[in-house]
């Protein structure tokens, strides 16, 4: 490791902490003293999203929590349940130990996850995923979708200390309570 500020390559680790999925070392530059820090992270392989028209796009982490945090716009739906079904949906895909995966595939990861989460983000999700035809499409998926026995149906309601306000833009993070309709 070259020190950034002499380019030694002479230096010593003096701390070393895990941090998610990576390791953090503080290091200390045997020449000229001076101290930095570099993090140690398992190399991931190039996922490639294949579209439906046949492009290639590299799997974007981003991309993906930005399409589901427009669906659950304005839902009590904290940026942390966003955030865990992102990091369970990319875990999934790397264990597919595949280069390319179907954009198709992950889209129906996004949709089985949110059905489980909340029907509205769900239905928003699928009228941009699925692109329906017409209203009749579209009014079958959510009759597909009120099929379910109710016990089965997800709603989420805000707890009693979550205002009407959509407080994901930077306030304090809003709890919720799953709650089924019965």
């Amino acid at each position: 490791m070259k020190c950034p500020f002499c380019a030694s390559s002479d230096s010593r680790v003096v701390d070393t902490r895990e941090v998610g999925d990576a390791i953090r070392r503080r290091r200390e530059c045997q020449d000229c003293e001076q101290r930095y820090t570099t993090y140690e992270q398992v190399a991931k392989v190039t996922l490639l999203i294949v579209k439906r028209d046949g492009r290639r796009e590299p799997f974007d982490r981003q991309k993906l929590f930005e399409g589901i945090w427009k669906a659950c716009a304005k839902r009590p739906i904290s940026s942390q349940q966003i955030e865990s079904m992102v990091t369970s949906i990319e875990s999934e895909l790397y264990t597919l130990s595949k280069s390319e995966v179907p954009s198709r595939v992950l889209g129906e990861m996004v949709m089985d996850r949110l059905r489980q989460l909340d029907d509205v983000a769900y239905v928003r999700f699928a009228s941009v995923y699925r692109s329906f035809a017409d209203l009749d499409a579209f009014q079958r998926e959510v009759e597909h979708l009120t099929e379910r026995p109710p016990d089965e149906r997800c709603v989420q309601r805000p707890s009693a200390s979550t205002s009407e306000t959509d407080t994901r833009g930077g306030g304090a993070e809003s709890e919720t309570n799953d709650t089924h309709i019965n």
